[in-house]
């Protein structure tokens, strides 16, 4: 492969989310960008805060360009001042999910080699004794943090940080159930602001978002930062509650909202009277994303909020926003994620390459400037995962007649549990460790709430009786609750083809 060196025309400058904030604050510096509780930043504040985060990363800590960090937090005002600031100094932050276990949180900073954590009060409580490898500080969200800003050095200069480096390094599981950090560069996010801000329209310095997932997923981070790269506001909440969502999208007259399907599965199950009264009336836009929206809540929620706000969004961390279905298209194409977004090209290919036909079932692949640059240190998953330009997550889909496409299986295992990904491997692992467990097998079943829930298929020697409750007990330290089995089947053989490969599907039709 011959690479060229391209000299950048000289009125290039690089895309990055520290410069679009500060363009928003340029307009209206005095206007508040960001609630959350009873505190508020202004965008004059955001951007002071922002510069502040990144001098201390880059004079205080010595880091920049190439090295790596983590955050272990909920939702703040401080996780995007932090996040923001790192990427300025070059530092991508790995973003990491507080609610797993200890060991978890440990595996993963060592496996990004990060240098420094950021961490809220309980993840800090837990973390400063663990064992890192490469860890030399943990900064704690608070007052711990206001000093670090505070020691800031004034002349510290910006390093020219390229839009196609490493923005941020969520991890994600692949097929061993070990996380592995996806490498995000700024470019692929940034675009993908524009790209969210053509499809929902709710993206104007004169809107107002709800911004409620968890910004250590992909989706939770960009959303959150959505609004405030264009100059509007976004309302910060670090816990859900399905009532207090209602109500801030009533009061606070908010036009745009991201859930999950079980953030909406709540909201609508709250009582008549309540729903009727909380009904907001300002809406524009309504974003499900992160797992399959099933048809009947997607009736619901329509015949709620009313036609022309509810958009179905399917992407992945590796390749950001791939397709959406609009709103005038919800009722009329059933269980579809609808067509490509912007500057993206879908293609459903069979096994050899080619490309299916109309409702064919295949992989499918997508190519876009919003890809990722590859699993970090992980040279052949990375290869797995691209061909020539063109990435796959092993989704298999279809597309119809009319160019919408459905999502009909996984190649993997994965389970999406309340729009988290969990994969069983990873849950199998830690529960065939137990001394009384022979063979296992984890599925993931129809959850009405949660989407799925998982299921453990154990065979235990001389059949040995687990309950529920003591794989529980087992499970505790080791993975995150949400990754313990919520249900639990002893059986006498684990189903196996010839090559040994468990046959979940028919673990699933067993499981009904």
């Amino acid at each position: 492969m011959h690479s060229t060196t391209v000299e950048l025309p000289f009125s290039f400058r690089h895309m990055s989310f520290a410069a679009g904030i500060r363009a928003a604050a340029s307009r209206e510096p005095d206007k508040i960008a960001f609630r959350h509780g009873e505190r508020s930043r202004s965008y004059r504040q955001l951007v002071e805060r922002i510069s502040r985060a990144g001098a201390a990363i880059g004079s205080g800590l010595g880091l920049g360009p190439g090295d790596h960090g983590a955050i272990v937090a909920k939702n703040s005002i401080e996780y995007i001042e932090v996040v923001i600031g790192a990427s300025e100094a070059g530092v991508a932050l790995a973003t990491v999910n507080p609610r797993l276990s200890p060991a978890e949180i440990v595996a993963i900073c060592d496996d990004a080699q990060a240098r420094v954590v950021f961490a809220d009060a309980a993840s800090a409580a837990v973390l400063r004794d663990a064992d890192f490898a490469s860890v030399e500080r943990i900064i704690e969200l608070g007052p711990e943090l206001e000093d670090f800003l505070a020691s800031a050095r004034g002349d510290w200069q910006a390093p020219e940080v390229a839009e196609w480096g490493v923005f941020t390094i969520p991890y994600t599981s692949g097929t061993t159930g070990k996380p592995k950090g996806v490498l995000v560069p700024h470019r692929s996010r940034i675009l993908t602001l524009f790209g969210m801000a053509v499809e929902y329209g709710c993206y104007s310095p004169g809107d107002r978002f709800l911004a409620i997932a968890p910004m250590c997923h992909g989706a939770g981070m960009i959303f959150s930062l959505a609004p405030v790269f264009f100059g509007g506001y976004a309302e910060v909440m670090d816990s859900f509650d399905p009532e207090a969502v209602m109500r801030s999208l009533k009061d606070e007259h908010m036009t745009g909202f991201f859930g999950v399907p079980t953030h909406f599965h709540a909201m609508m199950n709250l009582a008549p009277t309540v729903l009727a009264d909380l009904k907001p009336d300002n809406l524009r836009s309504v974003i499900s994303n992160a797992a399959p929206l099933p048809q009947p809540m997607k009736e619901t929620l329509v015949d709620y909020f009313g036609d022309g706000l509810l958009h179905e969004t399917y992407g992945s961390t590796e390749a950001g926003i791939v397709t959406n279905l609009r709103p005038p298209d919800q009722l009329r194409k059933q269980q579809c994620v609808g067509q490509p977004i912007a500057l993206t090209e879908v293609e459903i290919r069979r096994d050899d390459g080619s490309i299916c036909d109309a409702d064919e079932v295949g992989e499918l692949f997508s190519t876009s400037p919003y890809l990722f640059n590859g699993y970090w240190g992980r040279p052949e998953e990375t290869e797995e995962a691209f061909h020539n330009g063109w990435v796959t997550v092993g989704d298999l889909a279809r597309r119809d007649d009319e160019g919408h496409i459905y999502i009909v299986d996984r190649k993997k295992d994965m389970v999406i549990s309340g729009g988290t990904n969990i994969y069983p491997r990873e849950v199998e692992e830690v529960l065939i460790s137990h001394p009384d467990i022979v063979d296992v097998a984890v599925v993931g079943v129809p959850d009405e709430k949660w989407g799925e829930r998982l299921k453990a298929f154990i065979v235990t020697s001389g059949g040995t009786e687990l309950s529920l409750e003591h794989i529980d007990q087992f499970c505790e330290g080791q993975i995150s609750r949400m990754k313990t089995p919520r249900e639990v089947e002893l059986i006498t053989q684990i189903p196996r083809n010839a090559n040994g490969k468990v046959l979940k599907t028919e673990l699933r039709k067993r499981a009904g």
